[in-house]
């Protein structure tokens, strides 16, 4: 028998996923000092290859990324049977099957899911930072519907690729999915209303905090507790070309950019998703 006992926390790269990881590891700690954010270990990546070889017991540079893939629901299901506490997986993937119409992320075992969604002009200036790119470089990425993560032959890194598609082909994936209960969070909402925007998502996972709680495990993930952590001791999940992964995560930020030929084609590609969920008006201007 399954345990439904695993949260999904979901997102497209840059889109608030690992503020709130930081935030659940506070809540979660009990500690009157912020959590290390080097020790997220209450919100592992899915796609970590050391676990993968850990419980499969075999050596994933040996196999291909398809056999990798229909592994993978295997390993989750052995971390979900093992644990009787609430589990939180990181997750970049997109959301899909692999063979017979099997998902990547089994519903049987799955609680629900926290999808983070962030305006894709803001994405495309901080994911550009992030990964040390030109802003118009990193267009062709958001507009990608084949676009993965460590999908490199020739290379073996510590992540398992990781299938992610175009910005709307993810946020489709995950919040038009019927098997898995999913809980969409703004990242604008979670800066302009982080109390607000935050409880909502702790009740939607179920736990049970008080308002002091939640209010102080936010103060202690605030962005400058974050910065000056990252500053003093660095962040293991910071790219070596980017200088910094905690920046200021301001709201808008892409207006500070002048490639608005740019702007132009992201509301071009994106425009049905972007107006969904609130970044466009009726007259595709941004709201944010």
């Amino acid at each position: 028998m399954y345990k439904k006992n695993i949260i999904w926390l979901a997102s497209y790269p840059k889109s608030g996923n690992t503020w709130f990881r930081i935030f659940l590891t506070n809540l979660l700690s009990d500690s009157d000092t912020p959590a290390n954010i080097n020790d997220l270990t209450e919100t592992s990546i899915s796609s970590s290859r050391k676990i993968f070889d850990e419980y499969t017991g075999l050596s994933s540079s040996d196999l291909t990324f398809e056999e990798i893939d229909r592994m993978r629901p295997d390993v989750y299901r052995m971390q979900s049977l093992e644990s009787d506490e609430l589990l939180f997986k990181k997750v970049h993937d997109k959301y899909y099957s692999i063979e017979n119409d099997q998902a990547l992320f089994p519903a049987e075992i799955s609680k629900g899911v926290i999808y983070f969604i962030r305006n894709p002009l803001d994405v495309l200036v901080s994911f550009a930072y992030h990964s040390a790119r030109p802003v118009n470089k990193m267009i062709s990425t958001l507009n990608d519907s084949n676009y993965a993560f460590c999908d490199n032959k020739d290379k073996l890194q510590n992540q398992l690729r990781q299938i992610i598609g175009s910005w709307s082909d993810h946020v489709k994936s995950w919040a038009e999915q019927t098997n898995i209960p999913v809980h969409v969070v703004r990242y604008e909402d979670m800066v302009n209303s982080t109390f607000d925007s935050f409880s909502k998502a702790v009740k939607f996972i179920g736990l049970k905090k008080t308002e002091t709680e939640i209010s102080d495990a936010i103060k202690m993930s605030d962005f400058s507790v974050l910065a000056n952590q990252e500053k003093k001791d660095g962040f293991k999940e910071k790219t070596i070309k980017s200088k910094s992964f905690f920046r200021e995560g301001k709201i808008g930020d892409w207006r500070n950019h002048p490639e608005e030929i740019i702007m132009k084609e992201i509301i071009a590609n994106h425009k049905d998703v972007m107006m969904k969920f609130g970044y466009l008006n009726s007259k595709n201007k941004s709201v944010f």
